[in-house]
C-alpha cells in the first residue's frame, strides 16, 4: 500500500468522522475509500471534519448550532486533510471556533462555528414543506459506500443537460456511535449534496457548479443514521454565483436545519 493509498481507509461515515488528534488543536482527517474516482475533495465531508475538530475543543454540553464556511481551493483526495482550530472565545452560554483546512501548506476551507448549551424555548417554523413520499416508497440510488439516497425529485438527463435531485431522503450507509457531535457532524456532511439550482431552467442559467461558501444552523438534534429530507430551492443567480436555501427535516417532520450555500455558475470555457 502506496502512502498516499493510506489516506482512503474510511468505508463508513463514522470513520470519516473519528479524525486523528495531532496536537491540542491540531487535528488530521482521513478520507472516504471510495473517493479517488471523483475529481476533487467532496466538501460536505471536509466541512463535517472541520465541525468535529472544533466540537472537540469546546466545554463538555456544548453544541453546533451555526458554522459558516468558504470552499478556497479544490481539495485532493489522495492527501490528509489538517484541521488546526482556534479558540475565539468560551463565553458563559456560547463558545466560537475558527477552523482552517489544510493540505500541502494551503487552506482549502476556513469555517467560523459557533457552539451553545442547551436552552428551553419557544419554538416556530414557518418554513415550506413541499409534499413528501416515505423513503421507503422510493427508489435507492447509489452514492459511494458512506451514505444512502433516495430521490424525491429524481435526477434526469434532459436533452444536454444534467437535472440534478433538489429534494431528497439521505442517511448513513452504517450505524453512527450515540454522540450528538457526531451526528451534527454527519448533518454537515448531507447538507453539501445536490443542489438547490439542479431543477432550474433558466435561459442562459449555467447548469451549476462548485460550493463557494456554505452557511448552516443547527435547529434540533437528529439522528443521521435514520432517514432525514433535505430539500433546496434557488434564491438568485447572477455575477456567475446563484444562491439557495435549504431544509433538513427528520422523519416526524421536526426542522433539525436549515442551510444557505452559494456555488459558482458559470459556463465551462470553451
Amino acid at each position: 500500500m502506496t502512502a498516499e493509498e493510506t489516506f482512503e481507509l474510511a468505508r463508513d461515515l463514522a470513520t470519516v468522522l473519528d479524525i486523528e488528534r495531532l496536537d491540542r488543536d491540531l487535528f488530521r482527517g482521513f478520507n472516504a475509500a471510495d473517493s479517488r474516482p471523483w475529481p476533487v475533495l467532496y466538501g460536505g465531508q471536509v466541512a463535517a471534519q472541520a465541525l468535529r475538530a472544533a466540537g472537540l475543543t469546546v466545554p463538555d454540553g456544548r453544541f453546533p448550532h451555526s458554522l459558516h464556511g468558504y470552499f478556497l481551493r479544490r481539495g485532493r483526495n489522495d492527501r490528509p486533510v489538517l484541521l488546526q482550530v482556534r479558540r475565539d472565545r468560551d463565553g458563559r452560554s456560547f463558545s466560537a471556533r475558527n477552523v482552517a483546512a489544510i493540505q500541502d501548506g494551503e487552506v482549502i476551507f476556513s469555517m467560523v462555528a459557533s457552539f451553545q448549551i442547551d436552552e428551553d424555548s419557544v419554538e416556530f417554523d414557518d418554513e415550506p414543506r413541499p409534499p413528501r413520499p416515505a423513503p421507503e416508497e422510493l427508489t435507492a440510488r447509489p452514492f459511494g459506500l458512506l451514505v444512502e439516497v433516495r430521490e424525491i425529485a429524481e435526477t434526469s438527463m434532459v436533452g444536454p443537460r444534467m437535472k440534478f435531485s433538489d429534494h431528497m431522503w439521505i442517511k448513513a450507509a452504517h450505524p453512527l456511535p450515540d454522540d450528538r457531535l457526531v451526528h451534527a457532524c454527519a448533518l454537515t456532511y448531507v447538507s453539501d449534496m445536490g443542489s438547490g439550482f439542479g431543477q432550474v431552467e433558466h435561459p442562459g442559467l449555467a447548469p451549476g457548479g462548485p460550493s463557494l461558501d456554505h452557511s448552516l444552523w443547527f435547529q434540533r438534534p437528529v439522528m443521521l443514521d435514520d432517514w432525514v429530507e433535505l430539500h433546496m430551492h434557488p434564491l438568485k443567480a447572477g455575477g456567475g454565483r446563484g444562491l439557495y436555501h435549504g431544509t433538513i427535516r427528520d422523519r416526524d417532520g421536526n426542522l433539525a436545519a436549515m442551510l444557505n450555500q452559494e456555488i459558482l455558475l458559470r459556463w465551462p470555457s470553451v
